[in-house]
């Protein structure tokens, strides 16, 4: 059971902070006794949005933009974590994948995660830890899925790169790789569109009718559940994990 006061006084950067998963995490660590946030994401509103018990800087801006690390990165000073999380989704076959939507997923996913990254590195104590969101879709092949999952195979390597680079500073850096988990960003890919429809606009049948298909559980994740697994992951209760991706799929991938 992870304690309430886990993160008590430790200062955290999150990225993609104003929705889904990110979001799920500030609410997480926050009630947990995180004491100063650095939140950032595209959305300005959402980010200002969060209701937070906690000192907290909110920068808005495009993570794979290096003039946005450069305000990021004087609100930093020194972190104990980092959870890097932004990220965008998209669903066409190859053949039909336009070069500028290719770009527009690897430019956020891949190259936000580098900068977010190195950002992160730079300023995290030793002893810190660092999670990037990654995807089961970076390791099982689908159709549609191109951009999305090679984007996440690279945050996969970048991550176990990192951990390397790290680990003489004792800093842990690892991925989580969620399967289906109901945010925001389901709503961005054209088949899931397609399938609400076919549940006469009825959003939550569409996504329950697409977990009982994929996974062996049933359902999908919930925001909630895979920030306390991110949670988890930045624990000291992981203090020999690093390098690694904790999938956590509904047995998806097997």
């Amino acid at each position: 059971m992870q304690n309430d006061h886990e993160f008590s006084g430790k200062s955290i950067l999150i990225t993609g902070a104003a929705s889904g998963i990110g979001a799920a995490c500030v609410q997480f660590l926050a009630q947990r006794g995180a004491s100063r946030l650095i939140l950032t994401d595209i959305d300005p509103r959402a980010l200002a949005a969060l209701d937070l018990p906690c000192e907290t800087s909110r920068i808005a801006g495009d993570v794979a933009d290096p003039a946005h690390w450069e305000d990021v990165s004087a609100s930093l000073g020194e972190l104990d974590h980092a959870v890097l999380n932004a990220g965008i989704a998209d669903g066409s076959p190859i053949t039909e994948l336009d070069f500028a939507d290719w770009r527009r997923v690897l430019s956020t996913n891949l190259d936000g995660a580098f900068l977010s990254l190195a950002a992160a590195m730079r300023a995290i104590k030793e002893g810190g830890s660092i999670v990037l969101t990654a995807s089961v879709s970076g390791m099982k092949a689908e159709p549609g899925t191109a951009a999305y999952g090679c984007s996440k195979a690279g945050v996969l390597q970048l991550a176990r790169v990192a951990a390397k680079e790290a680990a003489p500073r004792r800093v842990r850096v690892n991925a989580i790789a969620p399967g289906g988990v109901d945010t925001p960003i389901w709503d961005q890919t054209p088949f899931f569109q397609d399938l609400v429809t076919e549940h006469g606009g009825d959003r939550q049948a569409a996504l329950d009718a697409m977990a009982a298909m994929a996974t062996p559980l049933g359902r999908y994740a919930t925001s909630a559940e895979i920030a306390g697994q991110v949670a988890f992951l930045l624990s000291d209760a992981a203090a020999t994990i690093t390098g690694t991706a904790l999938v956590s799929d509904g047995g998806y991938s097997l």
